[in-house]
């Protein structure tokens, strides 16, 4: 089989490797589109910390189980799955309280074991999540994604008249739009950014008001105007003094992502106005939720997809996500 392996930072081929068997408790995949994230890119250039060389990437994937390890159901057989790629134990603390996204021994495909940028892959079987045909198979793999912004805001819990400010408007600032508009109903959603084009993407995703912030800084912009959710979305440094300081009194600040690099906060500008500081990575068992939101409706992952390519092109592909934001949003590799 084909498949995208990452030998080493820097070192992307595509390369022929013997079909994977699902293990006890596993299914095999027959990959249809997979997409691009962020943290792919990452592991290309040796920036994710988390990332075991070599590997076969890509943790947002669909496809159709054709092989099943011993104990799994053989009418699983040809089901249409998305896979969760986050890959816990069941038994240590984070696991007990409902939190396996951040197992003490967490494997997440695509990361830490290879993954669905190849023509099959093998996961739990418990990770492959039944669709419905509601969900066509050109989108199924923007699940993962969405399961992000769940994630986050089940922590947040927006209410429909909070005032939310969404830092970035990239795929995971978008999918945090979709999912505050359309599941919680919040009335006013805010996002700033420094490319017009992305803010574009935002007001069709349903943002109320954008910013630019690339010249005239956002505390000016929002005319004193106290955000009471604030998502980061983008996690440069700088932001969450700036959403700290901006932040109304009781509010509740999201970080969606992460920065290597240090960032200066006081406990007082916390403090005082008592500010609720929430971390999230990955997602627990949101896959179900987000299926269901989809299915009703209240998401649309089409909104976010700029691009189509065959996986023979996964470098051009990488390279346009990389480096051309301003006309490239989700970009989905097709198997066939």
């Amino acid at each position: 089989m084909k498949c995208v392996v990452i030998e080493q930072p820097g070192e992307l081929v595509i390369a022929e490797r013997p079909l994977p068997q699902p293990a006890a408790g596993e299914v095999r995949v027959k990959v249809a589109y997979a997409s691009i994230c962020g943290s792919d890119v990452h592991i290309w250039h040796g920036h994710n910390p988390f990332a075991k060389y070599p590997r076969v990437i890509g943790h947002e994937f669909f496809g159709v189980i054709d092989a099943t390890g011993d104990g799994v159901d053989a009418a699983r057989l040809g089901q249409r799955v998305a896979v969760d790629p986050v890959v816990s134990c069941g038994n240590c603390y984070p696991c007990s309280v409902g939190r396996p996204n951040v197992c003490t021994t967490l494997q997440v495909i695509g990361v830490h074991r290879d993954g669905g940028f190849s023509e099959y892959a093998v996961a739990p079987a418990k990770n492959a999540w039944p669709l419905p045909d509601a969900i066509p198979d050109k989108l199924a793999s923007l699940v993962e994604p969405f399961t992000i912004a769940a994630n986050i805001t089940a922590f947040l819990k927006p209410q429909p008249d909070d005032v939310a400010l969404i830092y970035g408007a990239g795929p995971m600032g978008l999918t945090a739009i979709q999912v505050l508009k359309g599941v919680y109903k919040v009335k006013t959603v805010m996002v700033v950014d420094r490319l017009p084009e992305r803010l574009a993407l935002a007001e069709q995703s349903g943002a109320d008001r954008l910013f630019d912030n690339s010249n005239t800084p956002l505390g000016a912009q929002l005319e004193g105007v106290q955000p009471t959710l604030i998502i980061d979305a983008a996690c440069h440094p700088a932001i969450l003094a700036e959403a700290v300081a901006l932040a109304s009194p009781a509010a509740r600040i999201g970080l969606l992502g992460f920065s290597g690099e240090p960032c200066s906060l006081t406990q007082q500008s916390l403090t005082s106005k008592e500010l609720s500081l929430f971390t999230s990575r990955l997602n627990s068992n949101r896959f179900p939720q987000v299926i269901g939101w989809i299915e009703k409706g209240l998401i649309q992952p089409e909104k976010l997809v700029t691009h189509y390519f065959p996986l023979q092109e996964i470098e051009r592909a990488m390279t346009l996500f990389e480096k051309d934001p301003r006309t490239c949003c989700k970009v989905i590799l097709q198997m066939d």
